[in-house]
């Protein structure tokens, strides 16, 4: 995939100095933008300005222009000289606009030679009440926990019906389990360091049965609802969480990723998703699916609350500026193709979302990926859920063989999997993840991310026949699974639409820096 065709290095240049001098207000940078003479034409909602004198007049009395975002860049050649380019950007406050400009070459410098920029309001929240399909415990008069001072005081926390809560009992999303589950005496250790900081627990939210799935589909508690796209599931296992946060029921999800589920309900439901580097964050009061695999994640609507939850819950660590983007075909090729533009795109303004500071990142370098065998993804991905379902038979096997018809079909149908799994079969698999593991890290110095969608698709309907379902699942997972076997951590932005529908842009970078990540995103990302 081509990420420099229509956006060469000259106008790759004068593009990223225009969007400094725009946020600097700096005057001067913004006329050279703009081409000489009477024909420039600079519009908007409101007035329509003709000549390069009446745009530099109503820009000098403007006064500068609001802080925003760049969320995508597209780019159009009209001929060797001219180029268009549109750009999505997101402010402060929530409102999204489009800035639309032709940029011509005139003795061997790009200006801008038609300009329009449109605003919209945000898309409206749908609310969604507390029921079963979202909560366990629901909110009530008053937290089940309330946080002491800190930078989250006040803020909201949906826990993962996973996770110890003093004074509960841990669900699991199985009403059997539930009933044999003994009242928790203490938070488990995530929990308590989000309180620490000052959060309140407002409840305890659903989770697929024992995390074992990535729909959002519990078949004793329901679908959980997408409150951004009603119509459609909501993904797993973090559901519960997600749909809270989403709903403006909660600020903060707290939840796992084994295999994605955190990245996928925060692209489904358009939220920033942090899955934490394997083992960084201390798992005790957790019940866990497949221990090689398991992490703690978060789930925000604000990258900046992503941010300070994060660093309540991630040990000291070093912070490299991140410094280069790469991306793997064959990784967008997973990606439903009314999507790749957009994921194009949305990689070309994240390079650029530093011009208004000048710190400009190369364009994407396009990469392969180096597989152990001549098997390529298919065979990563067969290994690593070989190895993910045995470990999740030895997690709850006794729970499994005491209670044979507590799980529904589907998921049931997962644990026998792994319980019929060999040792040869499965030595075999580990020793390919350890390999590919090796690679993936090799692939991902300090400083270097790789971009790559969240999800295989925006959220299915909810009517999707079960055979299309079950292939965007195996799409999906083909793309998580890679950070979830070599532990790395993975930040989902809610970047990309198909149509009116989010979908994740995921960055996944190597062990230990997850807070490079996060200074990343917040530096030009908030919201």
């Amino acid at each position: 995939m081509s990420f420099d065709d229509d956006l060469d290095g000259d106008l790759r240049t004068a593009f990223a100095e225009y969007e400094r001098a725009l946020m600097a207000n700096d005057v001067p940078a913004l006329d050279t933008a703009f081409a000489d003479g009477p024909r420039t034409v600079r519009c908007d909602s409101g007035d329509m300005l003709i000549g390069h004198d009446a745009i530099a007049a109503f820009r000098a009395g403007r006064g500068g222009a609001p802080a925003r975002t760049l969320l995508r860049v597209h780019t159009r050649s009209l001929g060797p000289d001219a180029r268009v380019i549109v750009a999505q950007t997101r402010r402060a406050d929530g409102l999204c606009g489009i800035q639309t400009q032709v940029w011509e070459r005139t003795d061997g410098r790009w200006a801008i030679t038609v300009a329009h920029v449109s605003a919209a309001p945000p898309p409206a929240n749908t609310p969604t009440s507390s029921d079963a399909s979202i909560w366990r415990v629901a909110p009530g008069s008053e937290p089940l926990a309330r946080g002491g001072d800190g930078p989250l005081v006040n803020a909201r926390v949906a826990v993962k019906d996973l996770f110890a809560v003093a004074g509960q009992a841990i669900g699991a999303g199985n009403p059997v389990w539930l009933s044999k589950a003994p009242i928790e005496p203490r938070h488990a250790a995530a929990v308590q360091a989000l309180l620490a900081a000052g959060a309140d627990v407002t409840g305890i939210a659903v989770t697929d049965e024992l995390a074992f799935s990535l729909s959002g589909a519990n078949a004793h508690y329901g679908v959980t609802p997408n409150p951004v796209a009603p119509q459609c599931i909501s993904g797993g296992s973090s559901s519960g969480p997600a749909a809270a946060v989403a709903a403006g029921l909660a600020d903060i999800g707290l939840g796992t990723d084994t295999a994605g589920s955190i990245r996928v309900p925060a692209s489904y439901c358009g939220l920033y998703g942090l899955r934490t580097t394997h083992g960084v964050v201390d798992r005790t009061g957790l019940v866990g699916l497949a221990p090689s695999f398991d992490t703690v994640g978060l789930l925000t609507r604000d990258v900046g609350l992503l941010a300070r939850a994060g660093a309540a819950l991630l040990p000291p660590q070093s912070v490299e500026p991140i410094a280069r983007v790469v991306v793997a075909t064959e990784l967008v090729e997973l990606l439903d193709p009314s999507a790749r533009e957009p994921f194009r795109a949305a990689v070309q303004a994240l390079t650029l979302r530093g011009a208004a500071s000048g710190t400009v990142l190369p364009p994407p370098v396009p990469v392969p990926l180096t597989y152990p065998d001549s098997g390529g993804l298919d065979a990563v991905f067969t290994a690593f859920r070989t190895v993910q379902t045995a470990e999740a038979w030895e997690t709850h096997r006794e729970f499994l063989a005491a209670h044979p018809d507590a799980l529904s079909p589907e998921v049931a149908a997962r644990f026998r999997a792994g319980r019929d799994i060999d040792s040869a079969t499965r030595q075999s698999a580990q020793s390919l993840l350890d390999t590919m593991r090796a690679e993936l890290r090799r692939l991902l110095p300090p400083g270097t991310v790789l971009a790559l969608p969240s999800t295989s698709s925006a959220a299915p309907r909810r009517d999707t026949a079960p055979a299309l379902m079950e292939s965007i699942r195996q799409a999906t997972l083909r793309l998580t699974c890679l950070a979830s076997l070599a532990g790395l951590p993975a930040l989902s932005i809610p970047a990309l639409r198909a149509g009116t529908l989010p979908i994740g842009l995921c960055l996944v970078a190597a062990p230990g820096q997850d807070h490079s990540l996060l200074t990343f995103a917040s530096a030009h990302g908030s919201r």
